[in-house]
């Protein structure tokens, strides 16, 4: 189990619900991979009672996070989010606010601006983030209780190609939980993630539009429960050189000896 926000979450996964190739399988992912949270778009999805699509999603009991995906300035971030928790009926919300369109990098300077508004109003505010430690440290000061940095470029499924960055944002804030979003695209990446100490790992892509989702799904829930095991038990150091994994002290050799045939 993982507490957050006086939550009980029944795993580290957060997956997404866009792109996949039918509601039905979106429904059999979600219960194959034991998701903890999924993240639901406002403007790819109107929730409420009546709704089909929000209906399935509600009927999984499992905790909903609305997100601000497409949103490019604060004003549209923040009205979006307004509108998701009068939806949803819920104060977690996932906050991106865009600054490009080709690499979709958050715009650093907006998305405090309007963390920093959402926190005030009483949401829980999950932000979409590089891995840059000068932004972790603002969105910190402007109320987030948690960050979301990217392990690469949404849908890129590059894994983490900052791995020392993502590392020295962790050890940084030890103590603040922390969520790798967008760029995984196997289950290895999130392996990967989960061993460098990260609480969870936010996928979509990977699941939604692989030959089988929902076979794809219960391989990253794996993933992720090995690499927490993994990173709680102690990772062992790399080693330059071999080092010899059966004791030898204490262990008898035998020589051949060479006879010297021109004393016989």
């Amino acid at each position: 189990m993982w507490e957050l926000f006086e939550k009980s979450l029944k795993s580290r996964l957060l997956l997404g619900t866009s792109r996949y190739p039918s509601p039905e399988v979106l429904k059999k992912s979600i219960l194959s991979s034991n998701a903890g949270i999924i993240t639901v778009s406002l403007r790819r999805s109107s929730g409420g009672e009546g709704n089909p699509f929000w209906e399935m999603l509600n009927s999984l009991g499992v905790q909903v996070l609305p997100n601000t995906a497409g949103c490019h300035s604060v004003n549209e971030a923040v009205t979006t989010a307004q509108m998701a928790r009068e939806i949803f009926g819920t104060n977690w919300l996932k906050l991106e606010v865009i600054g490009d369109d080709y690499t979709l990098i958050p715009n650093p300077s907006a998305l405090v601006e309007a963390a920093e508004i959402l926190c005030r109003d009483g949401f829980e505010v999950f932000p979409y983030m590089t891995e840059d430690l000068t932004l972790a440290e603002k969105l910190l000061e402007a109320g987030c209780k948690i960050l979301m940095p990217w392990a690469s470029p949404i849908g890129s499924g590059q894994g983490i190609v900052n791995p020392l960055a993502l590392k020295t944002l962790r050890e940084k804030f030890p103590e603040v939980p922390m969520v790798v979003d967008a760029g995984i695209g196997s289950p290895s990446h999130a392996a990967h993630a989960m061993e460098l100490g990260f609480d969870g790992v936010l996928l979509n892509t990977a699941v939604a539009t692989s030959l089988d989702p929902i076979k794809m799904a219960r391989a990253f829930a794996l993933a992720i429960e090995g690499g927490r095991e993994g990173y709680l038990s102690g990772i062992m150091e790399q080693r330059d050189f071999a080092h010899a994994s059966t004791p030898v002290v204490g262990t008898p050799f035998w020589h051949n000896e060479r006879r010297d045939d021109s004393s016989q």
